[in-house]
Protein backbone atom coordinates (compact mmCIF):
# COMPACT_ATOMS: atom_id res chain seq x y z
CA UNK A 1 0.00 0.00 0.00
CA UNK A 2 3.22 2.59 -0.79
CA UNK A 3 2.73 5.20 -3.24
CA UNK A 4 6.18 5.59 -4.58
CA UNK A 5 7.65 3.91 -7.68
CA UNK A 6 10.23 1.99 -6.09
CA UNK A 7 7.69 0.72 -2.72
CA UNK A 8 5.26 -0.38 -5.48
CA UNK A 9 8.24 -2.30 -6.79
CA UNK A 10 8.77 -3.62 -3.47
CA UNK A 11 4.94 -4.60 -3.20
CA UNK A 12 5.20 -6.33 -6.58
CA UNK A 13 8.38 -8.63 -4.40
CA UNK A 14 5.99 -9.16 -1.52
CA UNK A 15 3.21 -10.26 -3.79
CA UNK A 16 5.42 -12.94 -5.29
CA UNK A 17 6.87 -13.69 -2.35
CA UNK A 18 3.62 -14.39 -0.72
CA UNK A 19 2.71 -16.17 -4.15
CA UNK A 20 6.03 -18.51 -3.52
CA UNK A 21 5.50 -19.35 0.31
CA UNK A 22 1.77 -20.09 -0.30
CA UNK A 23 1.95 -22.29 -2.97
CA UNK A 24 5.28 -24.42 -1.58
CA UNK A 25 2.80 -25.39 1.45
CA UNK A 26 1.21 -28.76 0.69
CA UNK A 27 -1.16 -27.94 3.47
CA UNK A 28 -2.30 -25.02 1.76
CA UNK A 29 -4.68 -24.06 -1.01
CA UNK A 30 -3.97 -20.55 -2.63
CA UNK A 31 -6.90 -18.25 -2.35
CA UNK A 32 -5.07 -15.23 -4.22
CA UNK A 33 -3.34 -12.14 -3.00
CA UNK A 34 -4.96 -8.59 -1.81
CA UNK A 35 -3.23 -5.82 -2.05
CA UNK A 36 -3.94 -2.46 -2.30
CA UNK A 37 -1.66 0.32 -3.82
CA UNK A 38 -1.18 3.64 -2.67
CA UNK A 39 -3.89 3.67 -0.26
CA UNK A 40 -3.90 5.13 3.78
CA UNK A 41 -4.43 1.64 5.96
CA UNK A 42 -6.05 5.00 8.63
CA UNK A 43 -8.80 4.21 7.29
CA UNK A 44 -10.63 1.08 5.55
CA UNK A 45 -13.42 3.04 3.40
CA UNK A 46 -11.46 3.07 0.29
CA UNK A 47 -9.46 -0.01 0.44
CA UNK A 48 -11.36 -2.22 -1.94
CA UNK A 49 -8.88 -4.94 -2.19
CA UNK A 50 -9.20 -5.56 1.56
CA UNK A 51 -13.20 -4.90 1.69
CA UNK A 52 -13.04 -8.10 -1.12
CA UNK A 53 -10.95 -10.02 0.73
CA UNK A 54 -13.16 -9.69 3.92
CA UNK A 55 -16.12 -10.50 1.35
CA UNK A 56 -14.36 -13.85 0.60
CA UNK A 57 -13.57 -14.20 4.17
CA UNK A 58 -17.45 -13.76 4.66
CA UNK A 59 -17.91 -16.61 2.04
CA UNK A 60 -15.80 -19.39 3.07
CA UNK A 61 -13.21 -18.90 0.46
CA UNK A 62 -10.36 -18.06 2.58
CA UNK A 63 -9.42 -20.19 6.36
CA UNK A 64 -5.88 -18.36 6.95
CA UNK A 65 -5.20 -14.68 5.94
CA UNK A 66 -1.31 -14.05 5.55
CA UNK A 67 -0.61 -10.44 6.64
CA UNK A 68 3.57 -9.17 6.48
CA UNK A 69 2.80 -6.47 9.57
CA UNK A 70 0.12 -5.16 11.95
CA UNK A 71 0.58 -1.77 9.20
CA UNK A 72 0.42 -3.25 5.96
CA UNK A 73 -2.96 -4.49 7.88
CA UNK A 74 -4.18 -1.08 9.21
CA UNK A 75 -3.18 1.60 10.76
CA UNK A 76 -6.17 2.27 13.15
CA UNK A 77 -6.22 0.15 16.32
CA UNK A 78 -9.94 -0.03 16.34
CA UNK A 79 -10.40 -0.76 12.97
CA UNK A 80 -7.65 -4.04 13.70
CA UNK A 81 -9.42 -5.16 16.48
CA UNK A 82 -12.80 -5.23 15.06
CA UNK A 83 -11.74 -7.05 11.84
CA UNK A 84 -9.31 -9.67 13.39
CA UNK A 85 -12.03 -10.56 16.05
CA UNK A 86 -14.67 -10.94 13.76
CA UNK A 87 -12.32 -13.32 11.55
CA UNK A 88 -11.90 -14.98 14.53
CA UNK A 89 -15.36 -15.31 15.10
CA UNK A 90 -16.04 -16.95 11.67
CA UNK A 91 -13.55 -19.01 11.92
CA UNK A 92 -10.36 -17.22 9.92
CA UNK A 93 -7.32 -17.12 11.59
CA UNK A 94 -4.59 -13.91 10.66
CA UNK A 95 -1.34 -13.93 10.93
CA UNK A 96 1.15 -10.97 11.16
CA UNK A 97 4.62 -12.80 9.63
CA UNK A 98 6.50 -9.44 10.68
CA UNK A 99 5.42 -9.76 15.04
CA UNK A 100 4.56 -13.37 14.91
CA UNK A 101 1.39 -12.89 15.81
CA UNK A 102 -1.37 -15.28 15.09
CA UNK A 103 -4.98 -14.51 16.29
CA UNK A 104 -5.86 -17.73 17.41
CA UNK A 105 -2.85 -17.64 20.11
CA UNK A 106 -3.82 -17.12 23.65
CA UNK A 107 -2.09 -13.99 23.86
CA UNK A 108 -2.22 -12.89 20.34
CA UNK A 109 -4.84 -10.35 21.19
CA UNK A 110 -2.67 -8.42 23.80
CA UNK A 111 0.15 -8.34 22.10
CA UNK A 112 -1.96 -7.14 18.90
CA UNK A 113 -3.47 -4.23 20.92
CA UNK A 114 -0.13 -3.40 22.26
CA UNK A 115 1.73 -3.58 18.32
CA UNK A 116 -1.75 -1.44 16.75
CA UNK A 117 -1.43 0.92 19.23
CA UNK A 118 1.99 1.56 18.08
CA UNK A 119 1.38 1.39 14.24
CA UNK A 120 -1.16 4.05 15.00
CA UNK A 121 0.74 6.70 16.71
CA UNK A 122 3.36 6.25 14.23
CA UNK A 123 0.88 6.98 11.09
CA UNK A 124 -0.58 9.87 13.31
CA UNK A 125 3.24 11.31 14.51
CA UNK A 126 4.32 11.18 10.64
CA UNK A 127 0.80 12.79 9.69
CA UNK A 128 1.60 15.93 11.88
CA UNK A 129 5.14 15.97 11.22
CA UNK A 130 3.65 16.36 7.03
CA UNK A 131 0.91 19.29 8.39
CA UNK A 132 3.40 21.24 10.36
CA UNK A 133 5.26 21.06 7.20
CA UNK A 134 2.51 22.03 5.02
CA UNK A 135 1.34 24.96 7.47
CA UNK A 136 5.01 26.14 7.62
CA UNK A 137 5.20 26.80 3.97
CA UNK A 138 1.53 28.72 3.93
CA UNK A 139 3.28 31.17 6.75
CA UNK A 140 6.03 31.80 4.26
CA UNK A 141 3.35 31.86 0.99
CA UNK A 142 4.24 28.83 -0.48
CA UNK A 143 1.68 26.88 -1.73
CA UNK A 144 1.06 23.14 -1.36
CA UNK A 145 0.81 21.58 -4.75
CA UNK A 146 -0.08 23.02 -8.42
CA UNK A 147 -3.23 22.26 -9.46
CA UNK A 148 -4.57 24.90 -11.67
CA UNK A 149 -7.86 25.85 -11.00
CA UNK A 150 -10.42 26.43 -14.34
CA UNK A 151 -8.84 29.34 -16.71
CA UNK A 152 -5.34 28.63 -15.76
CA UNK A 153 -1.97 26.37 -15.94
CA UNK A 154 1.23 26.18 -13.44
CA UNK A 155 4.02 28.06 -16.22
CA UNK A 156 6.64 26.80 -13.27
CA UNK A 157 6.82 30.66 -12.13
CA UNK A 158 2.57 31.44 -11.48
CA UNK A 159 -0.82 30.55 -13.02
CA UNK A 160 -0.83 31.63 -17.04
CA UNK A 161 -4.59 32.61 -18.49
CA UNK A 162 -5.71 29.83 -20.99
CA UNK A 163 -7.67 32.50 -23.15
CA UNK A 164 -10.79 30.56 -24.21
CA UNK A 165 -11.32 29.37 -20.48
CA UNK A 166 -10.28 32.86 -18.86
CA UNK A 167 -13.23 34.12 -21.84
CA UNK A 168 -15.29 31.77 -19.68
CA UNK A 169 -15.23 33.18 -16.49
CA UNK A 170 -15.08 36.73 -18.05
CA UNK A 171 -18.67 35.47 -18.93
CA UNK A 172 -19.78 33.86 -16.13
CA UNK A 173 -19.31 37.13 -13.96
CA UNK A 174 -20.54 39.34 -16.50
CA UNK A 175 -23.84 37.66 -16.80
CA UNK A 176 -23.75 36.97 -12.88
CA UNK A 177 -23.63 40.98 -12.08
CA UNK A 178 -26.11 41.79 -14.86
CA UNK A 179 -28.96 39.34 -12.88
CA UNK A 180 -27.93 35.78 -14.56
CA UNK A 181 -28.73 32.98 -12.84
CA UNK A 182 -26.02 29.91 -12.67
CA UNK A 183 -28.47 27.95 -14.57
CA UNK A 184 -28.99 30.51 -17.08
CA UNK A 185 -24.97 31.48 -17.10
CA UNK A 186 -24.44 27.34 -17.87
CA UNK A 187 -26.82 27.14 -20.53
CA UNK A 188 -25.08 30.61 -22.54
CA UNK A 189 -21.75 28.93 -21.93
CA UNK A 190 -23.24 25.44 -23.46
CA UNK A 191 -24.82 27.18 -26.06
CA UNK A 192 -21.50 28.93 -27.20
CA UNK A 193 -19.26 25.90 -27.21
CA UNK A 194 -17.33 26.09 -23.90
CA UNK A 195 -16.17 22.99 -21.51
CA UNK A 196 -14.66 22.57 -18.59
CA UNK A 197 -11.13 21.42 -17.78
CA UNK A 198 -11.98 17.52 -18.71
CA UNK A 199 -13.75 18.92 -21.73
CA UNK A 200 -16.98 18.29 -20.19
CA UNK A 201 -19.95 20.66 -19.96
CA UNK A 202 -20.03 22.94 -17.25
CA UNK A 203 -22.84 22.74 -14.78
CA UNK A 204 -24.29 25.25 -12.25
CA UNK A 205 -22.14 24.03 -9.76
CA UNK A 206 -19.00 24.66 -11.40
CA UNK A 207 -20.39 28.15 -12.06
CA UNK A 208 -21.01 28.79 -8.34
CA UNK A 209 -17.66 27.52 -7.71
CA UNK A 210 -16.11 29.93 -10.03
CA UNK A 211 -17.74 32.88 -8.59
CA UNK A 212 -16.34 31.98 -5.54
CA UNK A 213 -12.77 31.64 -6.43
CA UNK A 214 -10.80 34.94 -5.39
CA UNK A 215 -8.40 33.70 -7.97
CA UNK A 216 -9.69 35.08 -10.57
CA UNK A 217 -8.83 38.77 -9.03
CA UNK A 218 -5.06 37.87 -8.93
CA UNK A 219 -5.21 36.72 -5.43
CA UNK A 220 -4.67 33.38 -3.64
CA UNK A 221 -5.79 32.41 -0.01
CA UNK A 222 -4.14 29.38 1.28
CA UNK A 223 -5.21 27.47 4.11
CA UNK A 224 -8.42 27.51 2.99
CA UNK A 225 -9.63 23.72 4.17
CA UNK A 226 -8.67 22.16 6.66
CA UNK A 227 -8.27 18.63 7.25
CA UNK A 228 -9.23 16.28 9.80
CA UNK A 229 -8.15 13.24 11.59
CA UNK A 230 -10.55 11.16 10.17
CA UNK A 231 -9.69 12.60 6.45
CA UNK A 232 -12.27 14.90 6.33
CA UNK A 233 -12.29 18.33 4.27
CA UNK A 234 -13.42 21.43 6.21
CA UNK A 235 -14.29 24.00 3.61
CA UNK A 236 -13.75 27.87 4.23
CA UNK A 237 -12.45 26.71 7.70
CA UNK A 238 -12.13 29.13 11.05
CA UNK A 239 -10.02 27.43 13.00
CA UNK A 240 -6.14 27.71 10.97
CA UNK A 241 -4.91 31.16 9.54
CA UNK A 242 -5.80 31.84 6.14
CA UNK A 243 -2.24 33.57 4.09
CA UNK A 244 -3.13 35.67 0.95
CA UNK A 245 -0.77 35.78 -1.57
CA UNK A 246 -0.43 38.57 -4.63
CA UNK A 247 0.63 38.30 -8.25
CA UNK A 248 -0.08 34.34 -7.91
CA UNK A 249 -2.61 34.69 -10.80
CA UNK A 250 -3.12 36.50 -13.85
CA UNK A 251 -6.02 38.52 -13.02
CA UNK A 252 -8.82 37.34 -15.27
CA UNK A 253 -11.51 39.72 -13.45
CA UNK A 254 -11.37 42.84 -10.94
CA UNK A 255 -11.34 43.02 -7.36
CA UNK A 256 -14.87 44.89 -7.36
CA UNK A 257 -16.45 42.56 -10.11
CA UNK A 258 -15.14 39.67 -7.32
CA UNK A 259 -17.14 42.16 -4.59
CA UNK A 260 -19.90 42.78 -6.23
CA UNK A 261 -20.63 38.64 -7.55
CA UNK A 262 -20.03 37.82 -3.61
CA UNK A 263 -22.85 40.93 -2.26
CA UNK A 264 -25.18 39.40 -4.74
CA UNK A 265 -25.07 36.31 -3.42
CA UNK A 266 -25.15 37.08 -0.27
CA UNK A 267 -28.38 38.88 -1.06
CA UNK A 268 -30.06 36.00 -2.73
CA UNK A 269 -29.69 33.73 0.03
CA UNK A 270 -30.97 35.79 2.62
CA UNK A 271 -34.09 36.07 0.08
CA UNK A 272 -34.16 32.50 0.22
CA UNK A 273 -33.62 32.32 3.67
CA UNK A 274 -36.57 34.76 4.59
CA UNK A 275 -38.76 33.06 1.62
CA UNK A 276 -42.21 32.09 3.04
CA UNK A 277 -42.07 28.59 1.71
CA UNK A 278 -45.37 26.91 1.62
CA UNK A 279 -46.21 22.77 1.25
CA UNK A 280 -48.44 21.63 -0.81
CA UNK A 281 -50.05 18.05 -1.02
CA UNK A 282 -47.59 17.56 -3.59
CA UNK A 283 -44.26 18.82 -1.89
CA UNK A 284 -41.55 16.16 -1.65
CA UNK A 285 -43.64 13.61 -3.50
CA UNK A 286 -43.33 14.45 -6.99
CA UNK A 287 -40.75 12.52 -9.24
CA UNK A 288 -40.17 12.65 -12.93
CA UNK A 289 -41.67 9.66 -14.59
CA UNK A 290 -38.12 9.63 -17.18
CA UNK A 291 -35.21 9.76 -14.95
CA UNK A 292 -37.00 9.18 -11.47
CA UNK A 293 -35.35 13.16 -10.15
CA UNK A 294 -37.06 14.78 -8.05
CA UNK A 295 -39.33 17.46 -9.19
CA UNK A 296 -39.96 21.31 -8.16
CA UNK A 297 -42.50 23.70 -8.25
CA UNK A 298 -42.17 26.94 -10.15
CA UNK A 299 -43.94 29.84 -11.43
CA UNK A 300 -44.65 30.00 -15.50
CA UNK A 301 -47.01 33.03 -16.50
CA UNK A 302 -48.41 33.20 -13.51
CA UNK A 303 -49.32 29.38 -13.20
CA UNK A 304 -47.73 26.64 -11.19
CA UNK A 305 -45.84 24.13 -12.96
CA UNK A 306 -44.07 21.10 -11.92
CA UNK A 307 -40.48 20.28 -13.23
CA UNK A 308 -37.84 17.36 -13.54
CA UNK A 309 -35.00 18.76 -11.42
CA UNK A 310 -32.14 16.67 -13.83
CA UNK A 311 -33.92 18.53 -16.48
CA UNK A 312 -33.36 21.73 -15.42
CA UNK A 313 -29.92 21.67 -13.87
CA UNK A 314 -28.55 19.92 -16.09
CA UNK A 315 -29.79 20.24 -19.75
CA UNK A 316 -32.97 19.18 -21.81
CA UNK A 317 -30.82 15.96 -23.12
CA UNK A 318 -30.09 14.86 -19.97
CA UNK A 319 -34.19 14.11 -19.43
CA UNK A 320 -36.59 14.55 -22.03
CA UNK A 321 -39.89 14.88 -19.89
CA UNK A 322 -42.09 17.83 -19.53
CA UNK A 323 -43.61 20.02 -16.88
CA UNK A 324 -46.97 19.73 -15.54
CA UNK A 325 -49.24 22.47 -14.43
CA UNK A 326 -50.59 22.33 -10.76
CA UNK A 327 -54.05 22.82 -11.90
CA UNK A 328 -54.01 19.87 -14.48
CA UNK A 329 -52.41 17.93 -11.47
CA UNK A 330 -55.32 18.83 -9.17
CA UNK A 331 -57.63 17.67 -11.70
CA UNK A 332 -56.46 14.68 -12.00
CA UNK A 333 -56.06 13.86 -8.25
CA UNK A 334 -59.84 15.43 -8.04
CA UNK A 335 -60.62 12.35 -10.27
CA UNK A 336 -58.60 9.48 -9.05
CA UNK A 337 -59.82 10.46 -5.43
CA UNK A 338 -63.13 11.35 -5.99
CA UNK A 339 -62.57 15.06 -5.20
CA UNK A 340 -62.03 14.56 -1.28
Amino acid sequence: SEASENLLHSLSAQVSYYNDLIQKNPEWVFAGVYADKAITGTTTVKRDELNRMLVDCEAGKIDIVLVKSISRFARNTVDTLEMVRHLKDIGVEVIFERENISSFSGDGELMLTILASFAQEESRSISENVRWGIRKRFEQGEQNGFKAPYGYYWDGEMYRQIPEQAEAVRIIFERYLDGYTPFQIRDELKEKGYTSQEGCEITDCTVREILSNISYTGLQILQKNLITDTHKRIKDQQVLPKYLVEDMYEPIITREMFDKAQAIKEERAKVVTERDIKLTPYSGRMRCGICGSNMSRRTANKRKKWVCNRKERKGADKCCSKGIFESDLDAMTNELLGDK
